[in-house]
């Protein structure tokens, strides 16, 4: 959250990181000039769009207008918010950082350091068992009994935990690890006599990792040899410092680039459907981990992905299971499209049985969008001739998915109404209800979920680049030219002045550290804000005002411009208000000479602003 940490430890980083040397981890670089150039991870780039200025400490791609600071990058580049890049810089640069005001709301940044190290030594170890060990061959076997290849074993981390229940445990204690370390991270639990044994014992073991890569926890499936007698089949790590199933996806750190390459991401339901999805070529898939897919799922998804395509089992549990989603996809505002796979089959057999094209021709001719999986699902087995109730019911569940349906990626408004149209017919048919009933309800539904979603986003509204007009941009760029031009802005103007959010925001910011003793530079200004779309903003406009040579021009002169450019502007605005009162009409005509007397001072006003001044 902003404010988290302080303006001196994100200015530690920011020297201790160069950014040359960061963007340089994820893209190959080319010096170009005084500067170096990549190819724009963002966009479907063929010459290099992004550029990394050392002299700054910035990138920007100008095709996507993208740019900030070594917190954007990686924000942009992992999906994560600005605490998590900073923490993710921080380990990078070996700066330690302070430990929480709340210790008992998480461990403290070396702490859980100490924790990744240990689950990263685990996952190592039953890796490394099940590749080498001969009493791992009943783990091999069955691995190669679903058809996962050797490759596939070692990419995706598999392991096994032999049957001893203190297999682990002796390893750690050999090693000088700490057993209470690993019962933090879920793997060893006490039993009622106060020994240690280990959770996932005599199982096979799917390495579960965050999306920057990191071991975080683990799935377990008995094997059907092992003689361990288990209520469950599959069990997960629980709840860790380090893992929460609600917030992380299988395969997501080998799914990432992909996904954002294409903008389309495939969600599964088991460990070996997304392995095997891999290992077909399909390198977009990742699953939920025993939990039904939620908000938390989306919200990471949609930092990668502009579709999700939803491909389930072809069982009844599979439908059910993709019914109980759409109304959380339509309301984040998810473009999702829906494969149920035939025949009863897993995607996992179905790539071993029928092979990737098949599986392609389903994913293009079978996939529907949500809207007509919704129908489909919602008149499944109802007699829709005889049943009003039902009936009636049904279409109120559709229209409530399509009054809240975002547009999707590149669809027009023109054919989403359309599409639109296309099922409130099918569904008219269908339950016999009157079309314009139908479009009546459907408006209805639509107006009500407008006045929720404008009265939360008014409730929880966030800062967003507007459209600064040709005042605002100037005035930041003068304002950022030097200490002195800086100065003098903020001397002459207010806060009020600026129209959009994001100028007013700058403004402010630089304000602040004037009155606190703070010298104002472009780069504190930059550390001010977490936001990206400031940081993004802030490039821009120094890079105009050094293209400009700004910085080489009388204070006083531009000070001067300015006034008087603002002046024209707040005359036009009332001019136009003004205008605008006069065309609606209904004044009484001494009401309406005094508009007019007034639109004519106010020219007079502009007129005597804009006159060259001498000297």
């Amino acid at each position: 959250m902003p404010g988290m940490y302080s303006s001196e430890i994100k200015e530690r980083i920011r020297q201790a990181v160069d950014i040359v040397d960061l963007v340089e981890r994820y893209l190959p670089l080319r010096r170009q000039g005084r500067g170096f150039v990549a190819l724009c991870p963002w966009h479907d780039d063929h010459r290099p769009s992004l550029q990394v200025n050392p002299e700054r400490q910035v990138f920007r791609c100008f095709v996507c207008n993208i740019g900030g600071d070594i917190f954007s990058f990686v924000m942009k580049m992992e999906g994560v918010d600005f605490p998590e890049a900073l923490e993710m810089l921080a380990e990078m640069a070996g700066i330690p950082l302070p430990q929480s005001a709340h210790p008992e709301k998480g461990p403290s940044g070396e702490q859980k350091k100490d924790l990744f190290r240990v689950m990263d030594w685990a996952e190592e170890q039953y890796h490394r068992f099940l590749l080498d060990a001969s009493e791992a061959e009943s783990a091999r076997r069955y691995f190669s009994s679903r058809g996962l290849s050797q490759d596939s074993i070692v990419r995706f981390r598999i392991g096994f935990s032999p049957p001893q229940p203190d297999w682990l445990l002796r390893r750690a204690r050999r090693e000088g690890i700490d057993p209470q370390l690993l019962a933090k991270i879920g793997i060893l639990v006490k039993t009622t006599g106060r020994e240690w044994f280990d959770r996932f014992r005599g199982r096979v073991l799917f390495a579960i990792h965050d999306p920057q890569g990191r071991s975080v926890g683990l799935g377990g499936r008995i094997l059907p040899e092992s003689g361990i007698t288990s209520p469950a089949k599959y069990i997960n790590s629980p709840d860790t410092p380090l893992f929460n199933k609600s917030r992380i996806l299988y395969g997501l750190d080998l799914a990432r680039e992909t996904i954002r390459r294409t903008g389309v991401a495939m969600i599964m339901e088991g460990y070996t459907d997304v392995i095997a999805s891999h290992q077909f070529g399909f390198s977009n898939a990742v699953a939920v981990l025993g939990t039904a897919l939620g908000d938390s799922h989306l919200r990471l998804l949609q930092r990668y992905a502009d579709r999700v395509l939803l491909v389930l089992d072809g069982d009844a549990a599979g439908r059910r299971r993709a019914a109980e989603v759409l109304e959380l996809f339509v309301a984040r505002q998810v473009d999702m499209r829906v494969l149920v796979l035939p025949d009863d089959l897993d995607p996992c057999d179905f790539l071993f049985q029928r092979g990737p094209e098949a599986f392609t021709a389903a994913l293009e001719r079978s996939a529907v969008d949500t809207l007509e999986y919704a129908v489909a699902e919602a008149t499944r087995g109802k007699d829709l001739e005889r049943d009003v109730a039902g009936a009636t019911q049904a279409a109120e569940n559709v229209l409530a998915i399509i009054a809240k349906a975002p547009l999707q990626v590149g669809e027009t408004t023109a054919q989403q109404q359309a599409r639109e149209w296309k099922i409130v017919t099918r569904l008219a048919a269908m339950t016999r209800i009157h079309e314009d009933l139908l479009r009546r309800r459907l408006a209805e539904l639509r107006a009500a979920n407008q006045r929720r979603l404008g009265r939360a986003q008014t409730a929880g509204s966030t800062e967003k680049e507007a459209e600064l007009d040709a005042w605002e941009r100037t005035c930041l760029e003068i304002m950022l030219s030097s200490p002195q031009a800086a100065q003098r802005v903020l001397e002459t103007f207010a806060a009020s002045d600026f129209r959009s959010d994001v100028a007013r925001g700058i403004f402010e910011s630089a304000r602040d550290m004037q009155l606190s003793g703070i010298p104002l530079t472009w780069e504190k200004l930059l550390l001010a804000s977490d936001a990206p779309e400031r940081k993004n903003l802030l490039i821009a406009l120094d890079e105009e005002a050094r293209r400009k040579v700004i910085a080489s021009q009388n204070v006083e002169d531009l000070i001067r411009d300015l006034r008087k450019s603002f002046h024209e502007r707040e005359a036009l605005r009332r001019r136009v208000n003004l205008q605008g009162a006069l065309r609606q009409g209904g004044l009484q005509p001494d009401k309406e000479l005094e508009l007019l007397m007034r639109i004519v001072e106010e020219e007079r006003n502009r007129q005597k602003f804009t006159e060259p001044t001498d000297g």
